[in-house]
């Protein structure tokens, strides 16, 4: 905005006559008031004064002025220059209405700034800046209100970008279905900088990532070291899964972009397109560098980079690290979920599986049998899962049967499933496993073949055409 603003000021300043004119001296005088505001000398009102008086006929000062002061919070001063800057018009200067108004616009006085920003409009019905101004400060009331007035400039000015300066009004107001349809009516060719950003920030938001990196290329074939297109551009294709596209921004954002500025959350995303990428290596080193960001201030953002560590310590079969990492994910998320502690336990099974030694792999399946019953216990209405899960790692670790370690888990399940009366496809798959194992069990270790044959009859029942309960009850 600021660049519309500077550059409308100086186009206004054409049409005030020989006194709005830059005089003599402006360049220095504009020189010295920025000193003596960095200075802020014990006569510094008396000197402010001074200048406000030498410079009562230059507009295009006093205007500079009250925008210097302006930016150190100045605002007596910034008042005594838009008025100074009034008297000299006649009060037809529609850039010191609207300096009046982002006065009172800092006090929080939006009432009297929308109504600076409309005597701005009076004053020059073509100045967009007035327009937009007064929309940003009514948009608190009612976007669709700040809307209305953008659409007023749509007549005035024609080669303004309205729909732009309205989808930023809903963009800054968080409604983003508004402002995607707003912003989806401009011209991109007409539009400042910060609304494609903000188009493509929209669109990322609503997870149209074909549409937001669209538009983010478009910025980067105008601007190739904009920092804003190049992480857009970035992002968007990490979620399209375009990996090698991802790192090409990802190395523009870090290393071929102006004045770019990096947060927790674009390490983290690389961390993504290198794991993406299958390269955990440097993930685990982005997601490290993540966690040192200044801006990673709080528990909840820790808890997502640190399951994302994680994932990428397992993408290389570390399972130490990964579960050294998902306990700590687990203490740092703010409750964690069912799945989330599930999650746990499927690392320990996969730590186990990589294991060969006999003793650390049975060690690990202890550990995912003890995360299945803390399943249990924290979340009611797990038990079928947990317990189905107990009564696989189990016989994970008895396979040949001997020690009947599943066999509890498996007798449980049918407690649980086997007496309801409708059974989805879930219940079927986890009955026909127990069933299976209770049969064999029963048939082959305990020589128990009345026993085995119960369940058999039970297996027959939610399958018909099952080869072992047919066999074992002599069907075949």
């Amino acid at each position: 905005m600021k660049a519309i603003k500077y550059l409308f000021i100086a186009a206004l300043m054409t049409g005030f006559g020989t006194a709005a004119q830059a005089q003599d001296g402006t360049k220095a005088d504009q020189d010295a008031i920025k000193s003596l505001i960095s200075s802020k000398p014990a006569d510094y009102d008396k000197q402010v004064g001074n200048f406000l008086k030498k410079n009562k006929k230059n507009v295009e000062n006093l205007l500079f002025f009250g925008r210097e002061f302006i930016s150190v919070k100045d605002t007596a001063n910034a008042h005594k220059a838009a008025e100074a800057a009034l008297a000299a018009t006649k009060n037809k200067c529609a850039p010191a209405f609207i300096l009046l108004g982002d006065i009172e616009a800092i006090g929080d006085n939006g009432g009297q700034a929308a109504a600076y920003y409309d005597q701005a409009i009076y004053a020059d019905p073509k100045n967009p800046d007035a327009y937009y101004k007064y929309a940003n400060v009514y948009r608190k009331i009612s976007p669709r209100e700040a809307v209305a007035k953008l659409n007023e400039l749509r007549q005035q000015r024609p080669d303004v970008a309205v729909d732009a300066l309205a989808g930023r009004i809903y963009y800054m107001s968080n409604e983003f279905d508004k402002a995607l349809d707003a912003y989806e009516k401009a011209d991109m060719n007409q539009m400042e900088e910060r609304d494609l950003s903000d188009y493509a920030m929209t669109a990322f938001f609503k997870q149209k990532y074909d549409k937001a990196l669209q538009i983010a290329k478009f910025g980067l074939s105008k601007k190739p070291r904009h920092a804003a297109f190049n992480r857009l551009a970035f992002f968007n294709s990490t979620e399209l899964k375009k990996w090698d596209d991802a790192l090409m921004y990802a190395d523009a954002l870090f290393n071929k972009s102006d004045s770019a500025k990096f947060s927790y959350y674009d390490y983290t995303y690389y961390g993504n397109a290198l794991s993406g990428a299958n390269q955990p290596d440097k993930a685990i080193e982005m997601y490290e560098l993540a966690l040192k960001q200044e801006d990673m201030d709080n528990k909840a953002k820790r808890a997502g980079v640190i399951k994302q560590l994680s994932e990428a310590y397992k993408n290389r079969e570390d399972f130490p690290n990964a579960i050294k990492h998902y306990e700590d994910y687990l203490t740092n998320v703010e409750k964690a979920t069912a799945t989330d502690l599930a999650a746990l336990a499927q690392l320990h099974i996969q730590h186990a599986n990589k294991n060969e030694d006999a003793e650390a792999k049975k060690a690990a399946f202890l550990r995912a049998d003890k995360t299945y019953e803390d399943l249990e216990a924290k979340y009611e209405n797990a038990a079928e899962y947990a317990t189905f899960m107990r009564a696989r790692v189990n016989s994970y670790m008895d396979p040949d049967q001997k020690l009947g370690l599943a066999k509890p888990f498996y007798e449980k399940l049918d407690v649980l499933i086997g007496s309801k009366p409708d059974k989805d496809n879930t219940d079927k798959v986890r009955l026909t496993e127990s069933y299976r194992y209770l049969i064999s069990y029963y048939f082959v270790i305990q020589d128990d073949k009345e026993l085995a044959k119960e369940y058999a009859q039970k297996l027959i029942s939610i399958d018909p055409e099952n080869a072992i309960a047919k066999q074992v009850l002599g069907m075949e």
